[in-house]
Formats: structure tokens, C-alpha cells, sequence
């Protein structure tokens, strides 16, 4: 076959998830780690809820739980939820805000429906991702951060007027730094390497080119479909962009919605285990031994502790 007669290659990898369950309630979409991709960038977690409207009975509350080696990223839509962990923290979280709390060497905490919304139908819409530490920072002190909404960066950008025919206003594209740094601005979230999340609004009909901004870089849409370079991404899926590469992003009639995740590519492979994250083994295995026997730092105001899955192992360890 020539090369003329191959068929045409896609000009992004893309990602479908699968569903699972949260909290016994609440159904997610996982969409990274993937078979075809790890990771990207350092993050190697994400996980899309809702948009749902939960009955009033319905608990998603996420008891105490541990975790080492890893950041958790916490981003809502829609809703709200409280935070609490083993450093003293409590923190409700609302739309547009992040919360990333670092593990280290280990931190434990909860994710609850705030007081005030039980008993009452409520929305639910986020993201919630991990990403990896560096080898040198893996076993760091916890801490957490908490960033709101009203101070996050946002820039509005001309997507050089190609919105829908017969507009004559300036078409702007908007952009939320939530972590690093893009067009000009930076979040103040502190990160352990080049890491960058971004929320997108694109204007109805809009064309706008999306330049390459890290190293690595995907985007995700939640609610509506836009192409890429031409090929559509249904939502819900993820595209893995080409490196060092320009992509030419085109919304539908609704316009999209959505998020670009990226950064730096893992010096190093980690392992994965349940809440476990770590470059060394032994180190989950330890932590597991750790949470069994109690010996996680309690969260104030927590008296239920998630049990771990029973220990068998790494896959494809000797302890298989």
C-alpha cells in the first residue's frame, strides 16, 4: 500500500474512560490512568462527575481515607462538598475553586456533603484528579492549599472574530488558570513540578487555536462536543495533543465548555495501588501495613475510617 493509499491517521490520542461508582452512590467517568496513556503531564488521575441532581437521600459522602505520594485536585462545576484531613483542615469547596492538598509521606482525609445541603435535592458537577510527586518530593510533609474562585486568574483571548457567520462583535475565548502559569498570568496554587490546568470557554461557533502550552497536554469537554483539527470529540472523551504542536479548536452551536490538563511528562513510572501512589513499591506496601495498624494521623472530627482492599500485592509483583 503507498503512502497515499494509507488510511489517514487521527491527529490526537484519544481516551473513553469507563464508569465506576464513588462512594457506592455516585457514578464517575475515569478517564486517566488509560491503557494507552498513563499519565499526562504529572497528572495521573481523572475522574468526571455528574452533572446530576442527587435526591435528598442519597449519601456520597467519601469517608476518612488515606494518602501517600500524590496531590489531590479538587474542582467543582456545580455543588459543593467539605473537605477535612488529618493536617486540621476543613474546607468547604465550591464551583470555580481548587483545592490541592499534598500526601508526602501521608496525610488522610474525608470529602462530605456540607451540612446544609442533606436532606435537600442538590447539583453535583467536578473534577477530581491526582497527579504524581517528583522522586525528591514523594515523601514530603503534607500540606494543603486552598485557592477561591475570585482568585484564580482569568484572561479573555481574540479568537480573531471566526464565531458564527453574520457576528460582527469580537469573538473572546475565556480562560481560567487554575494551576500554572498561560497567557501571561499564573495561579498562585504552588505545585512540585511544571504543571498546568486550565478552564476554556469557547463563544458559540467559535474556531480558535489553541497553541502548545507544556510539554504534554489533553483537553476534556463535559458537556459538549467540539472538534479538533477537524475530527470531532464526543464529550466526555478525552484528546491527548500532538507535542509541541498548535491544535485548532471549533465549537459547536452551544459553544464549549472545557479543561486542558498538562505539564511536565513523570521522570519515572509510579505505581499505583487503591490511594497509593510512589516510585518504590515497598513504600505502598508500607502504607498499607501503616493504615491497617492505625498509624495515619487522624482527621479531627472523623471517627469512620475506609478499610483498605485486601493486600495481594502490586500486579505483576513476585507477591502476585
Amino acid at each position: 500500500m503507498s503512502a497515499a493509499d494509507s488510511p489517514a491517521r487521527d491527529r490526537f490520542l484519544r481516551l473513553k474512560g469507563h464508569e465506576t461508582t464513588l462512594a457506592g452512590a455516585l457514578t464517575v467517568r475515569r478517564v486517566l490512568p488509560a491503557a494507552a496513556k498513563r499519565s499526562v503531564g504529572p497528572f495521573i488521575f481523572f475522574d468526571h462527575f455528574g452533572p446530576v441532581t442527587l435526591p435528598p437521600e442519597l449519601d456520597t459522602d467519601v469517608g476518612c481515607h488515606p494518602h501517600i505520594g500524590l496531590a489531590t485536585v479538587s474542582y467543582l462545576f456545580e455543588g459543593g462538598f467539605l473537605h477535612r484531613d488529618s493536617l486540621g483542615t476543613q474546607q468547604t469547596i465550591t464551583p470555580g475553586a481548587i483545592n490541592w492538598m499534598v500526601a508526602g509521606r501521608g496525610v488522610a482525609h474525608s470529602e462530605r456533603v456540607p451540612e446544609a445541603e442533606r436532606g435537600h435535592p442538590r447539583r453535583l458537577h467536578g473534577l477530581q484528579l491526582w497527579v504524581a510527586l517528583p522522586p525528591d518530593q514523594a515523601r514530603c510533609e503534607p500540606s494543603f492549599q486552598h485557592v477561591a474562585a475570585a482568585d484564580l486568574p482569568h484572561v479573555t483571548l481574540d479568537a480573531g472574530g471566526s464565531g458564527p457567520s453574520g457576528s460582527e462583535s469580537p469573538v473572546r475565548v475565556s480562560v481560567r488558570v487554575l494551576v500554572g502559569e498561560a497567557f501571561g498570568v499564573r495561579s498562585p496554587v504552588r505545585t512540585a513540578s511544571p504543571t498546568l490546568y486550565l478552564d476554556i470557554t469557547l463563544p458559540p461557533g467559535t474556531s480558535w487555536t489553541l497553541p502548545p502550552l507544556a510539554e504534554e497536554q489533553a483537553i476534556f469537554s463535559p458537556e459538549d462536543a467540539l472538534t479538533v483539527d477537524g475530527e470531532v470529540l464526543a464529550p466526555r472523551d478525552m484528546a491527548v495533543l500532538p507535542a509541541g504542536e498548535a491544535v485548532v479548536l471549533q465549537a459547536g452551536q452551544h459553544g464549549a465548555r472545557l479543561v486542558l490538563v498538562g505539564g511536565q511528562p513523570l521522570a519515572q513510572p509510579v505505581r499505583m495501588w487503591w490511594n497509593f501512589v510512589s516510585h518504590d513499591p515497598a513504600l505502598i506496601e508500607q502504607a498499607v501495613a501503616d493504615w491497617a495498624a492505625g498509624r495515619f494521623a487522624p482527621v479531627p472530627g472523623e471517627t469512620e475510617r475506609i478499610p483498605a482492599p485486601p493486600w495481594r500485592g502490586l500486579p505483576g509483583s513476585h507477591a502476585n
